[in-house]
Formats: C-alpha cells, sequence, structure tokens
C-alpha cells in the first residue's frame, strides 16, 4: 500500500493522469459571417443552416494534432454590431480566428475593426496571440464580393494567416483551420522560450615546427616518422547527466479516451 495526499492507494492503481494542454480559441466576426456553422462543423462534421446569432457558448473538444493531445476550446463569439465589450475574449484567448463572408463585403468590412483591435490589444500585451483570418462560404463562390486577393492582401497587412473555407462543404478544410491555429500557438510557446547558454571550444595552437618522432626498424622496414598533433579542449560541456531526451508515447489511456462531447447550442437545427 501506497499513500498519496494523506489516502491509502492500492499499488495496483493506475497513477493519475497528467492534465491535458489547454488551447482558447475565440471565433470573432460581424453577425451572419457563418462563425457557429464553423464551431458546430468542427465539433461535429455536421452543418447547421438555423441558429440563434445572440447566443455565446464555449466547447471543449479532445483533439490530436501533429500526434499531440491537446484540449482545445472554443468560444463561439455573438457580438451585435462589431467589436464590443472585449475584455471577456482578449484576456482568455491564445488564439482568434477572425471571420467574414466572401459574399458579404460588409462582413469583411467589420473583420478590419476586429483586426484593429486585435493589433491594439496586442501592442499593450507581453505575449502575442496568433490571428487567422478565414473567408467563410466558399460554396457562394458564384455570389463572391471579396476577392481572394483583398482577403490576402488584408491578412498581410496585419501579419496573420489567411484561408477560405465553407462550413457547408468541406469538413477537412474546418478542422485544418482549427489544428493550425493550435500549430501556431505551439509555435508562439516555443520562440518564447529563454535561450540555451552557447558552448565554445578552443583549439590549442599548433607548434611552429612538428616534433619527429622515430621508430626502431624491424625486419628492415623503412624508418618513419609521426608529427605530433595539437589537442582540443572543450570548455563547459555539459555533463551526460544533464542532457534529457524528451519522448512522446501514445498510452493505452488515450486510446481509450471517450470520445469528446458536445452540449448542442440553443436554436440549431443539425441534419
Amino acid at each position: 500500500m501506497s499513500s498519496m495526499f494523506g489516502k491509502p492507494r492500492a499499488s495496483g492503481e493506475r497513477p493519475p493522469q497528467r492534465p491535458l494542454p489547454e488551447c482558447n480559441v475565440a471565433i470573432l466576426g460581424c453577425r451572419g459571417a457563418g462563425k457557429s456553422a464553423l464551431t458546430v462543423k468542427f465539433l461535429t462534421k455536421r452543418f447547421i443552416s438555423e441558429y440563434d446569432p445572440n447566443l455565446e457558448d464555449t466547447y471543449s473538444s479532445e483533439e490530436l494534432v501533429d500526434q499531440q493531445p491537446v484540449l482545445l476550446k472554443v468560444m463561439d463569439t455573438a457580438d451585435q454590431d462589431g467589436p464590443g465589450n472585449c475584455e471577456r475574449y482578449l484576456c482568455w484567448a491564445s488564439a482568434f480566428l477572425v471571420v467574414y463572408s466572401i459574399d458579404d463585403r460588409k462582413s469583411f468590412e467589420g473583420c478590419q475593426r476586429y483586426l484593429e483591435v486585435l493589433a491594439l490589444h496586442a501592442q499593450g500585451c507581453q505575449r502575442r496571440c496568433p490571428v487567422l483570418l478565414l473567408g467563410n462560404k466558399l460554396d457562394m463562390e458564384q455570389y463572391r464580393q471579396v476577392p481572394s486577393a483583398e482577403g490576402m492582401s488584408l491578412a498581410s497587412r496585419f501579419g496573420c494567416l489567411f484561408h477560405e473555407v465553407s462550413a457547408c462543404q468541406d469538413f477537412a478544410r474546418v478542422q485544418h483551420v482549427f489544428h493550425e491555429a493550435v500549430r501556431e500557438v505551439r509555435r508562439q510557446a516555443e520562440w518564447n522560450l529563454p535561450m540555451r547558454p552557447l558552448f565554445i571550444s578552443e583549439e590549442r595552437p599548433c607548434p611552429p615546427v612538428a616534433t619527429p618522432v622515430a621508430l626502431p626498424t624491424h625486419h628492415s622496414l623503412a624508418t618513419c616518422t609521426f608529427n605530433t598533433l595539437s589537442t582540443v579542449n572543450y570548455k563547459e560541456i555539459p555533463s551526460v547527466a544533464q542532457a534529457k531526451l524528451v519522448t512522446v508515447k501514445s498510452s493505452r489511456a488515450q486510446s481509450k479516451r471517450k470520445a469528446p462531447t458536445l452540449t448542442l447550442l440553443k436554436g440549431f437545427k443539425i441534419f
């Protein structure tokens, strides 16, 4: 028997699993851009045609991104007329998806206001949160009002990634966008890691004249000489015990993890 936190625990019991790393993603955009449709498409692989535009909620899903598990939390925001009361997601999210509809230029112009708010927030914030600009409703290509070039130009202006998706058709592309947000958060976390100390090797200078070393002659072999070479002295090299090898293994517990659950949004009709 072993004790943990003062309570006896049988030696055959499994130790508690470490909590999954979390990634918080906020979806921003004007009303009618398809934010809720993208959220439900990602979580359920289904498309919704009717929903309550005033409903705002946060959902969680356990995802496997590049063979690494992550608890992805998605906030489906419901701003009425552009950015308002932004503190609720500016201090919470670690990445932002700014969505507009390619068949609605007004929603595209509203995206610029969101990007300006995020850029202003980034100036006074120590950490940088990745931003992805999404052109939704790619299935409405025949009614397009915002060319792809304009979306790419706006994304380049604010230094964010750009994608065009369709919540109605392609699940793989929608999933790729959410997973790409996780990858960007991970890259940003790696860039913020402190730099490791640099160890420089020092080579001793060679003597001006090589010192010949004569070997005795045996069995009528010719005498040969060897030159002594300079040695290299390495300074401050860490010992083997200081080196750490980090491996990621998939456990049986992960394979038996239950599928993510979803609480359906009020007013959604899923078909």
